[in-house]
């Protein structure tokens, strides 16, 4: 998983031609710490993604840009457009992380 240290690289990300997976959270969240270790799995399933991992703390602006207001949440880019959206304030579990992956 790519965790970016700018806004600028996070920007790369999005206009990019793969399908990138754009994981929002943040260290003291409970509901991403349960996730946190499904990720590598989750990531192998699906090798055409480039994950990248978003502190919603340290990137506050896109986060409210892209109105992501509960984490653990997932959207998904390609070539500058959204693919789809898993946002909401509940938690998530790695079946359903990978059924709406599977649906892109």
């Amino acid at each position: 998983m790519i965790i970016p240290k700018t806004i600028e690289e996070l920007a790369t990300f999005v206009e990019g031609a793969d399908k990138t997976v754009f994981f929002f959270t943040a260290d003291w969240c409970p509901d991403c710490q349960f996730i946190y270790p499904a990720m590598t799995e989750i990531e192998s399933k699906f090798p055409e993604m480039t994950f990248v991992r978003v502190d919603r703390d340290e990137h506050l602006e896109l986060a409210q840009t892209w109105n992501i207001f509960g984490i653990p949440s997932f959207v998904v880019t390609q070539n500058g457009e959204e693919l789809g959206r898993l946002v909401n304030k509940l938690r998530k579990s790695k079946e359903e992380i990978i059924s709406f992956l599977e649906k892109l």
